[in-house]
């Protein structure tokens, strides 16, 4: 045989070892797959593998997604290729954990195709491209009796909780009923009460108030009920949640109390100064007295906790850099918090053990007391601390609403002073609690007549539960600001994205209540950020090195304007007519001393600027040069190794 026609074989061979051990490492990389992301996204988490290994019914996923129309859609509409690679790569993992029990279709609906109509069908959301082609990304639950659950869309906003809504998707299919969340509050957050409302504000040229985004949400999991600010009963719900409740009535109070006695769940959301709240902030500018604060202290008090008024936590180490005004740089706010853990976040509750950070606003103070009649209160409730500052931590009081309104933030931080202990924000009480009404109350009597003369009807008495007969779960935040709009979400063109986990804290809350601690430990791992510690500590240090030079600038800049001002306001017109006087020469002399300070202000943050610059420079330019000169260290290593090994050779080679 000649050597070219061994050649050849030779080739055949390796081209058959080549291709029979790719097929053969493809079948058992489907079994065996190695999750390299920091945060293990493609691993499931234990409460899915829990979920799945109770499936008593096989159960189909058709997943819908226009792969087609979106290579030919815009870059919006290309943006979701990684997308839905993500999310094809995550449903391989259920259908792998689910040993048979969970099927996946992959479904490319095409314009005019039975697929694109069983996807309207479905429920699933469709985006126009061009005339003829839709965008859908959805998935469809199926079980063998015909239940079917969809979500509409993977939404951007929902990324960070993609197992999240498809292990709950697979759970409400087989097992669950929706629960009934009741909103009780006295803001908007609802939206307009009906659609028929929305379109006459439309037809009069007004705006309808919208729903707030952690509501639609909540929609998309629960039956979510109106609970009326006025209601003075509560009843045909699983949890009631209370969203800054301010000028509640007596029966009102009376109807949360017994609720709660009876076993019902409630998350309460209160604030000492709620910023959503916009009943006319500016009534403070002129002398007016406007609360912006929830008042629920009635029933707090009876749990043992107190939240007192105009009184806020503050923290050094989590204020959040913000402008207070468009024309103000961005700066230090006391009391906007960016809560991160360990410090700010109990590892001991599934509610908040692997929450990342939640943003709050000037939120208030929860502080433990005694409840009014029992000695042996902290027996009977338990108070477990579920948010809250690090050590460092410490609470503020304000002397009125002006002072938020008209937000200074040096000013705010000159009036706070560290302190030991952890401000807590927020509490889960359980156990058996007592009536804050234990001898109920009187409730007026409307009189239908019109006549004066007649006497008015004596108050009738109303009594209930003094004590619950069994243990009550309530959740206590003090701010409601976290869940608004502004601080949770952001603007998209396909709609808002979460910020931080804002939204994951109270729908972790929500299902803790709910029993459901398997789906809280899916949603957990959600919102997950990589804090930038290095850069922090850089910044943190150049605000160190200039922070006496700057304050003593400001002091300067302060002096001279408050001489100024008694120039200003100590001379009359006619010495200010005075050209060349001492008054008007002095004057001058202050604003040119004033012009010096500012520059030298300028040019020492333009130095603070030039050093967190050069030390990110720095810590760039030892992040690129790490790598080469690790290969290169290992290369002159081998290549000593080398040396010495061939002149080894070479000596027993001659010796030889």
């Amino acid at each position: 045989m000649s050597g070219n026609i061994r050649a050849i074989i030779g080739v055949v061979l390796i081209l058959i070892i080549t291709l029979g051990a790719i097929i053969i490492f493809q079948n058992v990389g489907k079994r065996v797959k190695v999750d390299v992301t920091e945060q293990k996204f493609y691993t499931l988490s234990s409460g899915t593998k829990s979920i799945l290994g109770k499936l008593n019914q096989p159960i189909t996923l058709k997943l819908y997604y226009s792969k087609t129309a979106a290579m030919k859609g815009p870059d919006q509409i290309k943006y979701f290729n990684n997308y839905y690679e993500f999310v094809k790569s995550l449903l391989d993992e259920y259908v792998a954990a689910a040993k048979g029990m969970v099927k996946l279709e992959i479904i490319d609906p095409r314009p005019f195709s039975d697929e694109e109509v069983q996807a309207t069908r479905y429920g699933l959301k469709k985006f126009p491209i061009t005339e003829e082609e839709n965008f859908f990304f959805g998935l469809v639950a199926r079980t063998q009796f015909g239940v079917e659950k969809a979500i509409p869309f993977f939404a951007p906003d929902r990324q960070n909780f993609v197992e999240y809504d498809v292990s709950r998707l697979i759970d409400t299919a087989i097992t669950r009923q929706k629960m009934t969340i009741g909103v009780l509050s006295s803001l908007p957050v609802m939206g307009e009460a009906s659609e028929y409302m929305a379109q006459m504000m439309r037809m009069q040229g007004q705006q309808p108030k919208v729903a707030w985004a952690i509501i639609e949400h909540l929609r998309q999991q629960y039956e979510v009920k109106n609970i009326p600010v006025e209601a003075n009963e509560i009843n045909d719900i699983d949890i009631l949640l209370v969203i800054h409740p301010k000028k509640l009535s007596q029966e009102t109070l009376f109807a949360i109390d017994q609720f709660v006695l009876k076993g019902g769940r409630m998350i309460v959301c209160v604030d000492p100064h709620c910023y959503a709240d916009q009943e006319n902030p500016m009534m403070s500018q002129f002398g007016g007295s406007v609360s912006q604060g929830s008042e629920l202290n009635k029933l707090l008090n009876t749990w043992g906790l107190d939240m007192p008024a105009m009184t806020f936590a503050g923290d050094r180490e989590l204020a959040v850099k913000a402008s207070a005004a468009a024309d103000q740089r961005p700066d230090k706010i006391i009391g906007f918090l960016n809560l991160t853990p360990p410090d700010a976040f109990s590892s001991d509750s599934v509610i908040t053990a692997q929450l990342n950070s939640v943003r709050v606003l000037f939120a208030g103070v929860l502080n433990e007391i005694g409840t009014p009649d029992d000695a042996n209160a902290k027996e009977n409730i338990k108070r477990a601390a579920l948010a809250k500052t690090t050590p460092k931590g410490n609470s503020f009081e304000l002397d009125s609403t002006y002072e938020i309104t008209m937000l200074k933030p040096s000013v705010l931080m000159k009036k706070f002073v560290d302190g030991d202990k952890p401000v807590v924000l927020g509490y889960m009480l359980t156990g058996r609690l007592k009536s804050s009404f234990p001898e109920g109350i009187d409730i007026e009597q409307d009189s239908k007549s019109k006549d004066p003369n007649e006497p008015a009807k004596p108050p009738f008495h109303v009594t209930g539960l003094t004590e619950a007969s069994s243990d009550c779960a309530v959740i206590v935040f003090s701010d409601v600001d976290f869940i608004s709009d502004p601080m949770a979400y952001s603007n998209t063109i396909f709609g808002k994205i979460v910020v931080a986990d804002n939204s994951a804290l109270l729908m972790n809350a929500i299902d803790a209540l709910a029993g459901s601690s398997e789906l809280i430990s899916i949603r957990s791992r959600g919102g997950v950020r990589r804090p930038f510690t290095v850069v922090d500590k850089i910044e943190a240090q150049a605000d160190a090195e200039t922070a006496k030079e700057v304050e003593k600038i400001n002091a300067e800049i302060a002096g001279f304007e408050e001489e100024l001002k008694k120039l200003v306001t100590s001379a009359n017109e006619e010495q200010k007519q005075i050209i060349g006087g001492s008054i008007v020469q002095k004057t001058k002399d202050l604003e040119l001393k004033k012009l010096r300070a500012r520059r030298q202000l300028r040019e020492v943050n333009m130095k603070k600027r030039q050093r967190i610059e050069q030390l990110g420079n720095k810590l760039r330019a030892f992040n690129m040069l790490a790598a080469p000169a690790v290969i290169l260290i290992i290369a002159v290593v081998l290549g000593l190794r080398r040396s010495v090994m061939k002149r080894h050779y070479i000596s027993h080679a001659s010796d030889a």
